[in-house]
């Protein structure tokens, strides 16, 4: 705990890079999300939870095209024991960082669907507002203490364990929304002062009724994803 609480900022820093890189780094965007309903509408029940066993189901070039998070989530793990193997403390910050960022994704309902921004429902912008603003407007009133870093037995079976659930959740994260939007007329968007800009948003007392809909929905899979980086963190150690 000592060793990560000092580095802190960096982490802090470091988290975005693979968001940074992923118009720089052709392979980078499929790490980010995996499209369980392109599979068919119960495949999170008996998707292949192991790399080659996908492959073979549906081939390398599918599982790109779809995405690979929760196998990339595997990987990194594999990446950050072998840097604590090395002792290199600048790799395992690295690799710790950016393995915060994929489990946070993991635990987006919208990074786990092909209807990832709303699109496909004439809900355009539902994902930054799920995952942007309505922690930006209410996440200081979260409880982010989790409890102790735990062992894990499985870290795949782990990691699919999180985009299952968040997988489970799309339905919610969408209807609610839709049935909010067809009642708010005009009073869904307000503009707000961004430094010397005027932009856009979604109105707070808006986001305050989604918010309130979604029964604390947000601040469970954002709570979930702080506890399961810790235990990735220390099972990897």
């Amino acid at each position: 705990i000592g060793f990560y609480k000092k580095n802190l900022g960096y982490i802090t820093d470091a988290a975005v890079n693979p968001d940074r890189r992923r118009f720089a780094v052709p392979e980078e965007a499929a790490r980010h999300y995996i499209d369980l309903d392109h599979f068919g509408e119960n495949a999170w029940r008996n998707m292949p939870r192991r790399w080659n066993d996908a492959v073979k189901k549906y081939s390398e070039d599918t599982l790109q095209a779809y995405g690979i998070l929760p196998w990339h989530v595997y990987n990194q793990y594999h990446s950050l024991k072998n840097a604590f193997m090395l002792r290199d403390p600048a790799l395992i910050l690295k690799v710790s960082a950016e393995l915060g960022h994929y489990i946070a994704d993991a635990h987006v309902p919208l990074h786990t669907t092909e209807n990832y921004n709303g699109q496909l429902t004439g809900q355009h912008g539902i994902h930054g507002f799920w995952e942007s603003r309505l922690p930006e407007l209410f996440a200081r009133d979260y409880n982010f203490f989790v409890g102790r870093a735990a062992y894990i037995k499985d870290p795949q079976q782990e990691i699919w364990r999180a985009v299952v659930a968040s997988h489970l959740a799309v339905d919610s994260v969408l209807r609610i929304e839709k049935q909010l939007s067809a009642i708010a007329g005009e009073k869904k968007y307000a503009f707000e002062s961004r430094g010397r800009q005027t932009v856009k948003v979604y109105a707070h007392e808006y986001a305050a009724q989604y918010h309130q809909a979604l029964h604390g929905m947000v601040e469970r899979r954002m709570r979930g994803a702080v506890k399961m980086l810790c235990d990735f963190w220390y099972t990897a150690w």
